[in-house]
């Protein structure tokens, strides 16, 4: 990787952060305050999330309108996606963590290193994660080939 990519991820991730900080994202309280819809809820963090939204938009749309990515080759296109169980499925689950934990787990790895008992959100995340690439490995042939009732699109 270049040092100028290197440094617009890491100029990236600075300005990722302290978004997170400035809205106040990394404070469990203020998320299950979002996630509270029965009691007080506080609907400040759908803000967060919409500037969010339309500033993706807006760089998507500049991208495609200056017809080529700053860089990389090409930009990637989303990989085509339908909703069935596991997509639900995988959205309840990680409701419930969020909800449980009351982080997101961008904020929890944010403020990590500064409120210890998130490590363990973020180590049952990563864990999650890890189960996730094991289980859901291609079924292959003997050949190294998928087999037509993998269903993984030739992974």
């Amino acid at each position: 990787m270049s040092m100028i990519r290197s440094l617009v991820f890491l100029m990236c991730g600075t300005v990722f952060g302290a978004g997170l900080a400035l809205s106040r994202m990394t404070s469990p309280a203020k998320v299950i305050g979002f996630l509270d819809f029965g009691g007080t809820w506080d609907p400040s963090l759908a803000a967060t999330m919409a500037g969010a939204v339309i500033l993706a938009a807006l760089g998507h749309w500049l991208v495609r309108r200056r017809g080529a990515a700053l860089l990389v080759a090409e930009m990637p296109s989303p990989p085509p996606s339908r909703i069935d169980g596991r997509l639900l499925g995988g959205a309840v689950i990680f409701g419930a963590g969020w909800g449980l934990a009351g982080m997101c787990p961008a904020p929890a790895m944010a403020v990590a290193l500064l409120h210890p008992a998130s490590l363990w959100f973020v180590g049952g995340f990563m864990l999650g994660a890890k189960a996730l690439t094991v289980l859901d490995r291609p079924k292959t042939s003997a050949g190294g080939e998928c087999r037509p009732s993998c269903g993984c699109s030739g992974r």
